[in-house]
């Protein structure tokens, strides 16, 4: 069956815009277990797990058509290490909460940390992937959440700036 989850149709330009700009950030996250919230077609949840085996990776999303095409791809892959959940992200309840929250395209810092933060563990962090980076959106951050890092990455012959921005829960409440 054919899926239309992504407007690139370019193998090159999928190549870069979605598997290279997924795997860029797996040098700087911290943990096991970690949920991919508004995952799409997997990403990045898949190629990470793909370069990092002994990671988990649950791959969260409302639209049964992505979550089904996440399931062919964990069985035609064999990854023994990816879960995909089909729920709203602020409906789904985990049992064990998750060391880190990734999203990519997925909302405003302030939204992700607002609808994730029951997933977080104490210690662990949000992983926001963003074109440009504007310092204002930190503003509206509640004061439980603080700025960890902004990485700039360098994606492989992508043209236009990414970022990663790392924040982490502090004690206040």
């Amino acid at each position: 069956k054919a899926y239309n989850l992504t407007s690139v149709r370019d193998p090159h330009d999928m190549l870069i815009k979605h598997i290279l700009d997924s795997l860029v950030v797996s040098p700087y996250l911290q943990g096991k277990r970690f949920i991919d919230v508004g995952t799409g077609p997997g990403l990045p949840g898949i190629p990470l797990a793909i370069i990092n085996p002994d990671q988990h990776y649950f791959l969260l999303d409302s639209l049964g058509k992505r979550i089904t095409f996440i399931r062919q791809v964990i069985r035609q892959l064999g990854l023994t290490n990816v879960m995909p959940i089909q729920s709203r992200v602020e409906q789904y309840q985990p049992e064990v909460r998750f060391d880190g929250v990734l999203s990519r395209a997925f909302a405003s810092l302030k939204d992700m940390t607002e609808w994730c933060q029951h997933l977080l563990d104490q210690s662990g962090h949000f992983y926001a992937l963003k074109g440009i980076y504007h310092p204002d959106e930190l503003q509206p951050l509640d004061l439980q959440f603080q700025l960890q890092q902004k990485i700039k990455l360098m994606v492989p012959e992508l043209v236009g700036e990414r970022h990663l921005v790392i924040l982490s829960k502090t004690d206040k409440q």
